[in-house]
């Protein structure tokens, strides 16, 4: 269809509070998806998800906010796009369905009900120094394992 981005679309989860190694590490993941030509999805907020857009801007590429607020005040400020839903944590599962392929950052709760409703609605997950849920997800241990493995789902190769 013209007018349609056909690029993967790499929703990058994890906690709102992510500082140091974890926003490192996530920022890392959204630099790589940048370069390989990949779209980062986010919940548009701080922490893990700051940082993927930070690293998706700063590698010249799009990061969209899925926000659970209605209006766009608390968007991160690394994001080409925000799409506010007012729908609090319920924007987890548009988040995840919103991504062809889902990586975890570390994260707490909020990730692992993302990591839940990813796998019930169809899409790998690659987790980075996140939860580990045997063999539901695929284990990674460095961004660029985490986006080889993530690009490799997309394409049906894990």
């Amino acid at each position: 269809m013209p007018g349609v981005n056909r690029s993967p679309y790499v929703a990058v989860v994890g906690s709102g509070t992510a500082t140091g190694e974890l926003y490192e590490l996530a920022r890392e993941v959204g630099r790589l998806v940048a370069e390989r030509g990949g779209i980062v999805v986010c919940g548009g907020l701080s922490g893990v998800m700051e940082a993927a857009a930070r690293g998706a801007a700063e590698a010249g590429g799009a990061a969209i906010g899925i926000l659970p607020d209605e209006d766009r005040g608390r968007a991160n400020l690394y994001l080409s796009y925000s799409i506010p839903t007012g729908t609090g944590q319920a924007r987890n599962l548009a988040v995840v369905c919103s991504g062809d392929v889902v990586v975890a950052v570390g994260g707490e709760y909020g990730t692992l009900s993302e990591i839940g409703l990813a796998l019930k609605v169809g899409r790998p997950v690659v987790a980075l120094k996140s939860w580990d849920l045997g063999g539901h997800v695929v284990v990674a241990a460095s961004p660029k394992e985490a986006v080889e493995r993530a690009f490799g789902a997309v394409r049906g190769v894990n």
